[in-house]
């Protein structure tokens, strides 16, 4: 019995990884397919002759697609949390899932178990007409709406493993925004010439044209995720400090708020784009380290590893699909644990 046991378990480690495995390959396509659209822009921003095979036209309409779909779902992802709040406590909500296998008997296996409910199904029709507004007319508001969506999604699936990590992520991306700002004009004429929600537009004659505003100061997504990450990274370490404060993430929110109106102030001083990371960097980090210094926790916030820790209400993947009847379900029908939906679930909790 025992025996039986382990050599399920071993089973189970297999289709672990097997698992991890296609969930990397998923994302691998994805990554190659943006990849390719982002090389096609690049060419077409820094050779004219390039433009004649990929024009404009062509390269903003395959970005509408695919921006459509990704911000569709981004956007409805970014909703689902607050739904609960509009719902009716009365309201009957129906429980859906969206089930796909392969083979039959005991070679079937799962390859998509997806769970929903109404509130799913009503945020995703709302992202659909965002959507198809963003399409049919580039509005500012749709582009922000995709935008913060993106962000936010962004960080939350990317995570930092420690401050020596994030500090030369920044430090690198520091000189790479600099140099692509002040030494080349490919960065602006790539942020002006194409329509993507790759960026967030701000009305700069909001009060003289309202929603028809047509002059725009731009802040591309970049800027808002990566020292995001490091602000999420700096939250989970003072969690891991169990003192109750949030001393070091409300630091790094407060200098990235500093960072952010002092890049504004430049630009509008000197009439010229700006790096926003050029400010954002020094700020983001400079404070946290400053304030650790004077805590004399200098020392515990670089040795800090969040590998391990987890924040209070933060989801987690805990289901792996299993064959019917192999060793694996028997496996898990043995080992008693709580059951847990396939999909992430968020509540009001979780924000």
């Amino acid at each position: 019995h025992q025996s039986s046991i382990g050599w399920a378990g071993g089973v189970i480690s297999a289709k672990h990884r097997l698992f991890h495995f296609l969930t990397t390959l998923r994302r691998s396509y994805a990554t190659i397919t943006l990849l390719f659209i982002q090389l096609i822009v690049f060419f077409s921003a820094v050779n004219t002759d390039f433009c004649t095979i990929f024009s404009q036209e062509y390269i903003n309409l395959l970005l509408s697609i695919y921006f459509f779909v990704l911000g569709i779902l981004a956007l409805s992802h970014t909703m689902s949390p607050f739904m609960n709040r509009f719902f009716p406590d009365n309201l009957a909500i129906k429980q859906y899932q969206l089930l796909f296998t392969q083979g039959s008997g005991e070679s079937k296996e799962e390859i998509v178990n997806y769970e929903f409910d109404t509130k799913d199904l009503v945020c995703l029709a709302i992202s659909s007409v965002v959507g198809v507004w963003y399409v049919l007319k580039k509005h500012w508001v749709a582009n922000n709406l995709f935008g913060l969506a993106f962000a936010l999604n962004g960080v939350e699936l990317l995570h930092l493993n420690n401050v020596s990590t994030g500090c030369i992520l920044l430090g690198g991306l520091f000189v790479y925004d600099v140099f692509w700002v002040f030494g080349t004009n490919v960065m602006v004429t790539v942020a002006k010439s194409f329509e993507a929600p790759i960026k967030l537009v701000f009305p700069q004659d909001l009060l003289e044209r309202g929603l028809e505003a047509s002059n725009f100061a731009m802040l591309g997504l970049g800027d808002v995720v990566i020292p995001g990450i490091f602000i999420a990274l700096l939250l989970r370490f003072d969690v891991s400090l169990k003192k109750n404060t949030r001393t070091y993430f409300y630091t790094s929110f407060l200098a990235y708020i500093f960072g952010l109106g002092l890049t504004i102030f430049v630009m509008h001083m000197y009439k010229h784009a700006q790096p926003a990371l050029l400010y954002l960097v020094p700020a983001c980090v400079g404070f946290p380290v400053l304030v650790a210094l004077v805590k004399g926790e200098l020392t515990e916030m670089f040795s800090y590893e969040s590998a391990d820790e987890v924040l209070p209400h933060t989801p987690r993947l805990t289901h792996f699909p299993t064959v019917s009847g192999s060793p694996a379900s028997l496996a898990n029908s043995m080992q008693s644990s709580p059951s847990s939906p396939r999909r992430r679930r968020h509540t009001p909790a979780d924000m």
